[in-house]
């Protein structure tokens, strides 16, 4: 917020009211306390996640790009840990927050989590493209989504997602200026630093920073998001025509355990990536449609709504990135299986073979329709 009070805004009717400033200052009491306990249980989620899907037996394309998910979720958790306490939990008095190292940390945090939170999206993407390709064309899905293939795709995903935020780097830096006179908080010779627009940023009437907002809303937000939509859909209409074609084909034929296993394992796997996007559908929307109104609206909407809501929308995508792992224990027998494997005591029973089926035998999972 000091980006947008230190910058003269013109006068203009809120676009949003009293209850936006009433709402903002109640959250932002328990803000850090949530979101510490969110990031700390999201960074032991998020390891245990690379731990049981890069074992061999896990080995498959759709977990590796999980696994490159799970480490994009774990670097946004582990460093907003010390940005949530020096911001929110950390006793520091208001002349700590302008000195420079501080400035220059809360520069490093937007933008390193900025881009930590775009690979994430673009991985996310590419999830729903392969499986998509899984169960609609599973006759070249191994040609089409290989290990390679798949491999090549995340690492375009670390590599590009950087450079899509080249923008964000170049529009803002850290700035010094006077204390102001009639603020007895500072010293009369003290430098205040502070996160502003660069000059380049501010060239051209912001032409720079409102191709940030163009970028963080549009390219990163909207269009995944409607393409994950589209591709959800799919999704779910390939699944039907698929189950459709497999009772035709077996109709009069007495399926066996394992063709029986396989067909769940597959309906269990597609659901729980559904959910996987649901999840990302519901928390990178509203920021989509919220940096579109700013780009629309001006400033005057980003100080006076969006700005307000930024503790929320960090907490959605905290949660996000946290939840995952809930979601394969609870939908991939094939996770908690592996899990079990690894972390079972000693002396708890092994689980017993049911159907006909070792559910000790962990495999791939995604299993081929």
């Amino acid at each position: 917020m000091d980006i947008m009070n230190s910058t003269a805004l013109p006068e203009h009717q809120p676009y949003c009211g009293e209850g936006f400033d009433t709402f903002r200052n109640v959250y932002r009491e328990v803000h850090g306390y949530l979101s510490l306990w969110v990031c700390l249980f999201g960074s032991v989620a998020n390891l245990l996640n690379i731990v049981v899907l890069t074992r061999r037996e896990m080995t498959s394309p759709t977990n590796a790009i999980l696994t490159g998910l799970a480490v994009a979720d774990l670097l946004v958790m582990l460093e907003y840990i010390p940005f949530v306490w020096l911001m929110y939990l950390s006793p520091s008095s208001r002349s700590d927050r302008y000195t420079y190292g501080w400035s220059f940390f809360v520069l490093f945090h937007s933008n390193f989590t900025q881009v930590c939170h775009t690979i994430s999206i673009w991985l996310t993407v590419t999830l729903a493209v392969w499986r998509y390709i899984a169960v609609a064309y599973p006759q070249r899905n191994r040609e089409w989504c290989g290990m390679q293939r798949t491999i090549v795709a995340i690492f375009l995903g670390y590599v590009i997602c950087p450079i899509l935020c080249i923008p964000l780097y170049l529009a803002f830096n850290i700035q010094s200026k006077s204390p102001p006179l009639d603020d007895n908080t500072w010293t009369q010779n003290q430098t205040l630093y502070i996160v502003h627009f660069s000059e380049l940023g501010s060239a051209n009437h912001n032409l720079l920073v409102d191709l940030n907002f163009w970028v963080y809303s549009v390219v990163i937000k909207i269009i995944p998001c409607i393409a994950l939509t589209v591709l959800s859909l799919r999704l779910i209409c390939a699944l039907m025509d698929a189950k459709r074609r497999r009772e035709a084909l077996t109709s009069g034929s007495k399926k066996t355990p394992r063709n029986l296993e396989n067909e769940r394992q597959t309906d269990r796997t597609t659901k729980m990536l559904l959910a996987v996007l649901l999840l990302f559908l519901i928390t990178e929307f509203p920021q989509g449609i919220l940096g579109m109104m700013t780009i629309i609206l001006g400033r005057g909407f980003f100080k006076d709504c969006y700005g307000k809501l930024g503790d929320v929308m960090d907490i959605l995508a905290l949660i996000n990135s946290a939840i995952n792992f809930m979601i394969y224990c609870a939908m991939s027998r094939q996770f908690r299986n592996t899990f079990s494997l690894l972390f079972r005591p000693r002396w708890l029973p092994v689980p017993q073979v049911e159907n006909g089926v070792n559910h000790n035998r962990t495999t791939t999972m995604v299993t081929q329709v």
